[in-house]
């Protein structure tokens, strides 16, 4: 093939059959992450026919990178990190180094240095924020506690990833790397010296971007919109990503991936930061599909039969070692047991972060290339069964719901917080409402109420809900309402209606059993996400399933006909306002 068209033959025949695997694993319920990486494996040297230019692919790759940074940035959102900070931060880091010790451990008995034992520990300890959020959309548990404490979770596991990606470099030498030295560390010869110039650069360019660049970029965004050109809109956008992770880099040092994830950071402040998104998003994908199948290149798949028990070994350290880790962390920091499942199963798998780290070891000179095909041949086995780890959570949660005592040993015994302060059911709970879970829904159900001065008592997973709720004078149960024994505390006995603003479906199922069973005359409206879970649940006699979708488009409906002067008698589905919000069924 004549060089002049190696880019071409490297994008058509990487994209076309990453598009071919990614189909064929969306159609076998697997993440079309996997269909990239093999798509990788089958252009790579390791396997027979077409052979992609490595060095084409590995800057494609990096464009990649780039972007995908660019979209963690975008989305980065302090406001749901600090929601549950109390369990993420600490329980995240506290995992990153059990996971990064098992690694090391691991690479050290293997007889490898200390340098390659940090990063291939790193590598693993990392799970995916792209196969986690889509697995969570389509459970519906994105917008639970669970999924946003998971989110919360990873968020803080890239914060560190980005971290380790900047001060690896400047101890490239110091543990063993065999890559030219830093500039810092010839001029100051030292670790601290090393380190220091490092941070501090890194601190200049954070500066930089914070005070220049939070006005100036969505500034100019702001007046290119206001030209209405569409594609000049989009290449602003690229400008911007591509124009700053190259300055960072240029200017003070920092790594492409640092610079445009503050470079998404920076554009998530504007008001057009959706637009972005959306604008970004198509190339976004385009490329982050090249970087997967330029690491899927990387793999050798050899490694399965060489090195079998190497590869169980990272298998083990990454579905079982940190998912147990985070397991045990969740339930130390007292919350309830589906939590740590949930956490613990979004963790059973790494990603992007993962080849990020594994090529800045091998380039540093700290990591073997057969590190480089283990993480890989982990990424990808882990991937695959990172749905059926899911599935697993409902039988598991099922059965410690039918063995309560069981569930009780793992979780603390004693929790001031799943009980009411002594006098205050007693005092308050007489025809008051009962709400399962106080978050995006719950949270406007409960506020109305109380504008009312509709007596209700929250059920809630959240410890800091509970005590911030606790702290307003609103009584609040810590737990999970679909263990035997949480809802008793809620006087259900006394209630007037029951209303399970949660998400999560099995968790509705049983609420509303054990409800059925202590008082079967209490109304009660549920929230569900499913046509299957409504016709569920309205045959166990539940008054209102609310689906999202359905309530959305009559509220929309309405608006509509209330417009056309249309009345809204004989439209088939009945509409109240709550507080502004029009609910129907």
């Amino acid at each position: 093939m004549p060089h002049d068209t190696s880019l071409i033959a490297t994008i058509a025949v990487g994209l076309g059959l990453a598009f071919v695997g990614g189909f064929v694993a969306r159609q076998l319920k697997l993440p079309p992450l996997v269909g990239y990486l093999l798509a990788g494996v089958a252009v790579g040297p390791f396997t027979p026919g077409f052979v992609a230019d490595g060095g084409l692919a590995s800057q494609l790759a990096e464009i990649g990178v780039i972007l995908l940074m660019f979209g963690v940035g975008i989305h980065f959102s302090i406001k749901d990190l600090l929601a549950v900070r109390n369990i993420a931060v600490p329980g995240a880091i506290v995992q990153i180094a059990a996971a990064t010790m098992m690694g090391a451990a691991v690479a050290h008995f293997w007889g490898w240095s200390l340098g390659a034992g940090l990063v291939f520990g790193l590598s693993l300890s990392t799970a995916s924020t792209v196969v986690l959020l889509r697995a969570l959309e389509e459970r519906g548990l994105l917008d639970s506690v669970n999924g946003r404490i998971a989110v919360g979770w990873l968020i803080v596991e890239d914060l560190a990833m980005v971290l380790a990606l900047v001060v690896l470099p400047a101890l490239g030498n110091v543990l063993g790397g065999a890559g030219a030295p830093s500039a810092a560390a010839s001029e100051g010869g030292s670790l601290l010296w090393t380190l220091g110039v490092t941070l501090g650069k890194v601190c200049l360019f954070v500066v930089v971007m914070v005070v220049a660049g939070k006005r100036l970029v969505p500034w100019l965004l702001s007046q290119v919109a206001g030209t209405g050109s569409r594609e000049l809109f989009t290449l602003s956008v690229l400008a911007v990503a591509l124009g700053i992770a190259f300055g960072a880099a240029a200017l003070f040092g920092v790594s492409f991936a640092l610079g445009a994830f503050f470079a998404g950071v920076v554009v998530s402040e504007s008001d057009l930061s959706q637009r972005v998104a959306e604008e970004s998003l198509p190339l976004q994908d385009a490329f982050a599909v090249l970087f997967f199948v330029s690491v899927g290149m990387l793999f050798d798949p050899m490694v399965l039969v060489k090195q079998p028990f190497q590869v169980l070994a990272v298998m083990a350290i990454i579905v079982l070692g940190k998912s147990l880790a985070a397991f045990i962390i969740v339930l130390l920091f007292r919350y309830p047991v589906n939590t740590a499942l949930t956490v613990s199963a979004s963790l059973a798998q790494i990603g992007e972060f993962a080849f990020i780290l594994v090529g800045l070891g091998i380039s540093l000179g700290l990591l073997p290339r057969e590190g480089q095909s283990l993480v890989l041949s982990g990424a990808l086995l882990s991937i695959t069964l990172n749905p059926l780890v899911f599935k697993m959570i409902d039988p598991l949660l099922g059965w410690l719901r039918r063995h309560p005592g069981f569930a009780a040993r793992m979780e603390q015994a004693k929790d001031e917080l799943t009980e009411l302060p002594v006098g205050m059911g007693d005092v308050r709970l007489r025809d008051h409402a009962v709400l399962v879970g106080y978050g995006r829904v719950g949270g406007v159900i409960g506020r109305n109420l109380e504008e009312r001065k509709i007596p209700f008592v929250v059920v809630e997973q959240n410890r800091e809900y509970v005590e911030r709720l606790r702290e307003q004078g609103v009584p609040a149960i810590y737990g999970d309402a679909a263990v035997p024994g949480i809802l008793d505390h809620a006087h259900l006995d006394s209630a007037r209606i029951l209303i399970v603003a949660t998400p999560d479906a099995l968790q509705a199922r049983e609420i509303v059993e054990q409800v059925k069973r202590v008082n079967p005359p209490l109304p009660a409206v549920v929230r569900t996400h499913g046509d299957e879970e409504r016709a569920y649940l309205e045959s166990q006699g539940v008054d209102r399933v609310v689906m999202g979708e359905h309530a959305l488009a009559h509220s929309m409906l309405d608006y509509v006909l209330e417009r056309l002067s249309v009345p809204k008698e004989g439209t088939g589905h009945p509409s109240v306002s709550v507080g502004g919000v029009v609910v129907g069924s």
